[in-house]
């Protein structure tokens, strides 16, 4: 029977459906010293967070989230999934243009250097910077690094920021284990993407799930059905993440404990039918 709890990440890698981005560590945070987000790691990780969501150019000064994964949970457990994401180039912590497919290798291998592994869990290839490059052919960069799943460097295989095009252009070339794209309760433009990773299998993990960039969520609206569960707003936003679809993995960011132990709690409310369709208006 299946856990409608977990996702089996490629067919064959079981995660909460529950996770952490870990963007918020490094950028954006509270956090201002690498002590206080080890101790957030550390803590996520008692809670039973399994899926850690990161990114080689998530850091400013001396918070890094690839060495403050490291130094929180090395030696990994074995349930533990990190997914990393390749695409964007930085200089002096400023964009600097996408990476080439002749750029892969070198970045795949730092990653696995700074997160002290062997294997990438889930490597996913991110198409543009902060918006969606449309009709931008992925092919040539998705294939390089499906040649280095091919070398045993690689697990499973993502996309994010990407249209369906790019994703069936990605999935002519190796399988696709998960989709990251914005998503949320307030913002569903990705709904046909979302309902495609359902029937195929593929896991859904919606970046900013809580809102971000230009697509807020109205907290107003989501407080009735808060009260109902005794809840927060934010965590009503997660619940619904989870109820909209078996296939959608949240990994909302933060840097305080009191959210993160929020966040995870949200993982247990089980919204009715009637505040789906509340929700749904």
């Amino acid at each position: 029977m299946s856990n409608p709890d977990k996702f089996a990440l490629g067919g064959d890698r079981p995660v909460k459906r529950l996770g952490l981005g870990a963007m918020r560590l490094a950028i954006g945070g509270s956090i201002r010293d690498p002590e206080a987000a080890v101790a957030l790691l550390r803590r996520a990780a008692d809670l039973g967070v399994d899926h850690l969501d990161t990114a080689g150019f998530y850091g400013a000064g001396a918070l890094r989230s690839h060495e403050l994964i490291r130094e929180a949970l090395s030696p990994y457990p074995d349930e533990l999934v990190i997914a990393t994401k390749f695409g964007p180039l930085f200089q002096d912590g400023r964009p600097a243009g996408q990476a080439g497919p002749d750029d892969m290798r070198a970045l795949v291998e730092d990653d696995l250097r700074r997160l002290g592994v062997e294997r990438l869990d889930l490597a996913y290839l991110r198409a543009g910077g902060m918006e969606p490059t449309p009709g931008e052919s992925i092919g040539d960069r998705f294939a390089a690094l499906a040649e280095l799943r091919e070398g045993g460097l690689i697990r499973h295989l993502g996309v994010s920021n990407v249209d369906a095009a790019q994703l069936e252009e990605a999935r002519s070339i190796a399988p696709v284990a998960a989709v990251q794209n914005q998503f949320h309760v307030h913002y569903r433009g990705d709904a046909a993407i979302l309902e495609r990773c359902e029937r195929e299998g593929i896991a859904y993990a919606p970046f900013f799930p809580l809102g971000g960039g230009m697509q807020q969520i109205d907290a107003h609206r989501l407080a009735a059905v808060a009260a109902r569960h005794d809840a927060a707003p934010r965590q009503i936003a997660l619940a619904w993440l989870l109820a909209v679809s078996p296939a959608t993995l949240a990994i909302p960011g933060t840097s305080s404990i009191d959210h993160l132990m929020a966040n995870t709690a949200a993982a247990g409310l089980r919204l009715t039918a009637t505040d789906m369709a509340e929700l749904n208006e």
